[in-house]
């Protein structure tokens, strides 16, 4: 699978590149080489934790920088589309879900 393609009733499809859907899932908890499905009462825990790997990634970066600048070091480069923009229209496909209580499927 070269791409990861999320599905529900009440959105389009949501297509990401393998290792940006892998990423998501792993934040989730579930397992990026299966088909599944994400139940609509799971999607708060969900949606909680990929904003918490967010703030985690945000900050890790923060360190990194902060300590290159210390040892008088060029910045490291990272990813020019972060976590945080990565994720958001699966947030958003999440909180549609939720709310009309509709679950996502991908691998199917």
């Amino acid at each position: 699978m070269t791409v990861y393609r999320f599905k529900s009733r009440e959105t389009g499809d949501l297509v990401m590149l393998r290792p940006h859907g892998k990423r998501l899932l792993e934040i989730i908890g579930k397992d990026p080489e299966t088909p599944g499905v994400l139940l609509a009462e799971d999607m708060p825990r969900a949606i909680d934790a990929i904003r918490a790997a967010v703030v985690a990634d945000e900050a890790h970066q923060k360190q990194l920088v902060e300590e290159a600048r210390a040892r008088g070091e060029p910045e490291p480069q990272f990813d020019s589309v972060s976590l945080r923009m990565r994720s958001a229209p699966f947030i958003e496909m999440l909180q549609r879900c939720m709310k009309e209580k509709v679950e996502v499927v991908w691998g199917v």
